[in-house]
């Protein structure tokens, strides 16, 4: 009773002056008590009533058990094998087996090796430098952990900008980026760096498992093969052609049809899970942020204003541009190798997927080359089969034109989506063959081709591929021999000679297209103005790398000489004109006075008069040396290589494969046994093995190797038993 008393009274005397409402007189607030006390009595009977009951529950049927807490996987514990001996198996398995499907290739994206390899050749291909496994940070290594998960268990989705499982080394986080430029990396075209992994993984794989596959006369995407090994091709095959069928299919290059390449692909490979990957990779998956669109054509409308009115800084982290002369070099690229192609969101893969699909066309024309091929004895080559050669094939290939009946034969070449086909025979065979390939990709891959895509023209006219012209010129050499009589007799012969030249005017429209030369009949060089704030050592270094480039590329033209020449004439004169207008000279002609011929002479300002010599500076190591132009005169300009190019020419990595394979094989090493018996020889095991044997039985040294009887009799030395 006091306790309520005294609630009540320090009730009232808080809360009556704030509040009227909150007065409560003493009988109230003690019912309002009581009214709680009981409450709570009975609340507290009910929770021990529901507690025993619990106990008692619990006691026949216990609780399940918490799940354990996931753990985390250790990286390093994945990292088990080597994955250039994982990649070498791969590569003779497929090479033994190249005609049977594959049912199993998701084993090999579940091996992190491989991964952590995609991962080392994708940072050398987007910073420049190739990471050492061991210095890849364990945070790096759980993200790509995360990245093989989200493969292996279908989680992974292309061109996902906001959600990665893993960034590239020069990438800042999302949380970092100002809401501008968070659009326009969403706008952006370039694909994320899990993508570029991705693909690497992929490509490691499939490359493999397809390259059996593919035709020899496949040059393009291909390891190994390459321009060069097109025109050396052309050059010791298709000599005796009349007729060629160049045709250009680059529009698969662009655009092809999924469910073609997906056709194409599952001829080889039966994996679901890899199949799933690459047909989302072709499809892509549907854009999340639509209006980053526009914002990011702005945002790249104003970078390219801001760059032409000041240079653009590089990041700390970003790799530096390709040089001038290098990125010069790439313009040059001819027609036929300029695109490349890219697939959905396949990338580095694309060009392995165009090879798959065009596989397709290269043995249909294959299995039209047997059937083409009609010998004749009365002709002066391929009399009895296809691979018959009477020529020396370090020579462009000698052929006579008499004669009134020809074999009929024809050779095919392709390089990415352009073929070149040669023909010998009337020009009707050429048009049913033409028909024949435009039915076929028309029905193959929906590509509908007209004429002036598969053209036909004779080897008189000359046919350009590559960049290099394909043309005969009629010789009449004297032949030699002798007679019956004992005489030499001489007569006068003709024949023809397979050309390969450079295409000058190809060349000419090309720096003209550069703006290093204006005109077309007789161009007048221009001022190399890109260089125009470097220094003289840094400018001839960079042009001499352009002109070796240029004097390889036109390594197997007979033009070779004439065409280095004519660019060395080009870049010799824009220099000239870019130092004259640098150090303030009239005319080239006081440029080549005072730098020379091949401007290795440094060139300054004649107002500094106080500026100190140039050798004095150089003694000091405060400049770098001066480099000539190269190739000033026509002495110094390499001739054409005729290195000799067999016929069934094959990469070396092929052939050391098919040789490793061949020595797998027991059959292989028990002809060679009995080959070696029959010939009396005898192995350098077998000899080594019966010397230790005479030295453990007798305990002498009987030297075999010599067969003079005396040095054997004193080399024979008596040594004490082991």
């Amino acid at each position: 009773m006091r306790l309520e008393l005294k609630l009540g009274k320090i009730i009232r005397s808080k809360k009556r002056d704030r509040c009227p409402r909150f007065w409560t007189s003493p009988a109230r607030l003690k019912m309002s008590l009581r009214t709680k006390l009981k409450h709570l009595t009975l609340i507290q009977r009910a929770t021990s009533r529901y507690l025993s009951h619990l106990s008692h529950h619990n006691n026949h049927h216990p609780p399940p058990p918490l799940p354990p807490a996931p753990q985390l996987e250790d990286p390093h514990n994945q990292l088990k094998e080597d994955p250039f001996g994982i990649l070498s198996d791969l590569w003779v398995k497929t090479f033994t087996q190249s005609y049977k499907p594959f049912n199993n290739l998701s084993g090999f994206l579940s091996k992190f090796d491989l991964w952590v390899l995609a991962y080392q050749r994708t940072c050398a291909n987007v910073t420049g430098t190739f990471p050492h496994k061991n210095s890849i940070y364990i945070n790096t290594l759980s993200d790509l952990l995360s990245l093989k998960n989200a493969v292996v268990r279908n989680h992974f989705q292309w061109n996902s900008k906001t959600q990665q499982f893993i960034r590239s080394p020069n990438d800042k986080p999302i949380n970092l980026l100002s809401k501008r430029k968070l659009n326009s990396v969403l706008a952006s075209k370039t694909p994320p760096f899990q993508d570029l992994v991705v693909q690497e993984v992929l490509l490691m794989i499939l490359e493999p498992v397809f390259e059996p596959q593919f035709s020899s006369k496949s040059h393009a995407f291909r390891p190994g093969r390459n321009p060069h090994t097109v025109i050396r091709t052309i050059r010791s095959n298709f000599a005796g052609y009349l007729w060629f069928i160049k045709g250009d299919i680059s529009e698969i290059l662009d655009n092809v049809d999924v469910n073609v390449v997906m056709g194409c692909v599952e001829k080889a490979v039966k994996d679901k899970k890899v199949l799933n990957l690459i047909k989302s990779g072709l499809k892509g998956p549907p854009r999340n942020f639509t209006c980053g669109e526009d914002i990011g054509e702005k945002v790249s409308k104003r970078k390219r204003k801001k760059g032409q009115t000041r240079k653009r800084l590089l990041n700390e982290n970003e790799p530096k541009p390709d040089p001038y002369w290098l990125r010069t070099f790439f313009d040059f690229a001819p027609e036929e190798a300029a695109k490349i192609p890219n697939y959905g969101y396949c990338g580095i893969l694309s060009p392995l997927l165009v090879n798959v699909c065009l596989n397709e066309l290269d043995h249909m024309i294959e299995d039209r080359l047997i059937k083409f091929f009609k010998p004749c004895e009365s002709d002066s080559i391929w009399k009895y089969s296809m691979k018959d050669s009477c020529h020396n094939p370090s020579w462009p290939e000698f052929v006579p034109t008499s004669g009134k009946e020809k074999t009929r034969k024809m050779d095919y070449i392709r390089f990415g989506g352009h073929f070149l086909i040669g023909i010998r025979g009337p020009r009707e065979d050429a048009v049913g063959i033409r028909k024949e390939i435009i039915e076929f990709c028309e029905s193959k891959f929906g590509i509908r081709l007209d004429n002036s895509k598969v053209e036909i023209e004779h080897i008189t006219r000359g046919i350009q591929f590559l960049d290099h012209i394909i043309c005969r010129r009629v010789v009449h050499p004297t032949l030699r021999y002798t007679s019956s009589e004992g005489k030499i007799v001489s007569e006068k012969g003709v024949g023809t000679l397979l050309s390969v030249t450079a295409s000058l005017q190809q060349c000419i429209r090309q720096f003209r297209r550069l703006a290093f030369v204006k005109g077309d009949r007789d161009p007048e060089p221009l001022p190399c103005t890109p260089m125009l704030y470097s220094g003289q050592a840094h400018t001839n270094a960079q042009m001499n790398k352009f002109l070796e480039s240029m004097a390889d590329w036109y390594r197997y033209a007979d033009n070779r000489k004439k065409i280095v020449g004519f660019c060395a004439y080009v870049i010799r004169s824009s220099l000239a004109k870019l130092y004259a207008a640098r150090y303030r000279l009239k005319s080239r002609a006081k440029v080549y006075k005072i730098a020379s011929r091949d401007l290795s002479r440094p060139l300054r300002e004649s107002s500094n008069n106080a500026a100190p010599e140039y050798s004095d500076l150089l003694r000091m190591g405060l400049v770098d040396a001066i480099e000539g132009v190269q190739f000033s005169h026509m002495s110094l300009i390499p001739s054409c290589d005729y290195t000799p190019f067999p016929r069934s020419w094959v990469p070396d990595h092929e052939r050391v494969l098919r040789e490793y394979i061949q020595l797998q094989n027991p059959k292989f090493f028990c002809q060679l046994n009995k080959l070696v018996k029959q010939q009396g020889l005898c192995f350098p095991q077998d000899e080594i093995s019966k010397i230790v044997w005479d030295y453990k039985t007798l305990g002498i040294f009987n030297n075999r190797f010599n067969g003079d009887k005396e040095s054997e009799n004193a080399s024979h030395k008596v040594m004490p038993a082991p």
